[in-house]
């Protein structure tokens, strides 16, 4: 069974990007050879909306078999703002906390960003999966691109 990911809208925009690209570039090789399922949200949808067109050429190609799109639900808003209640994050930073509401609630595997500040931040993480365990859902991986590397079998 493949791996569901949730790739956040900073990976989409990595691949394009001369500091990340060497580490999201694979990734995405990765998910064209059918490796992962990517679950791909209305928060992401939005926040595309201003991305620059080859990002959103990207996202474009992906091959639906390989997306499974995730509505935003009251549960998941509720998740997120209790986040920002938690003082894990401010409140400015109410997109990535949906983020990972919508990646616990639909018990994805990983969730993969770029974001250091708010998402891949080790006492973030603790924040995040500290509420998670309290309201019932399990701990959610949160990772960067670069520990997705494919070393090969060696």
């Amino acid at each position: 069974m493949r791996q569901r990911i949730y790739v956040d809208t900073s990976v989409f925009g990595g691949y394009f990007d001369e500091e990340f690209a060497r580490h999201t570039i694979p990734l995405f090789e990765r998910i064209c050879r059918e490796e992962f399922v990517i679950l791909y949200s209305a928060a992401t949808q939005d926040e595309l909306e201003t991305a620059p067109q080859r990002v959103k050429e990207l996202v474009n190609n992906l091959k639906t078999d390989w997306t499974e799109y995730l509505d935003i639900t009251n549960e998941s808003i509720e998740l997120a703002n209790e986040y920002i209640s938690e003082g894990v994050v401010g409140p400015t930073s109410y997109a990535d906390c949906l983020h990972i509401a919508l990646a616990t609630i639909n018990r994805a595997d990983f969730l993969i960003s770029w974001n250091f500040k708010h998402i891949v931040n080790i006492n973030r993480i603790r924040g995040y999966n500290s509420i998670n365990l309290r309201k019932g859902y399990r701990m959610l991986e949160i990772r960067s691109p670069r520990e997705f590397e494919d070393y090969g079998n060696d």
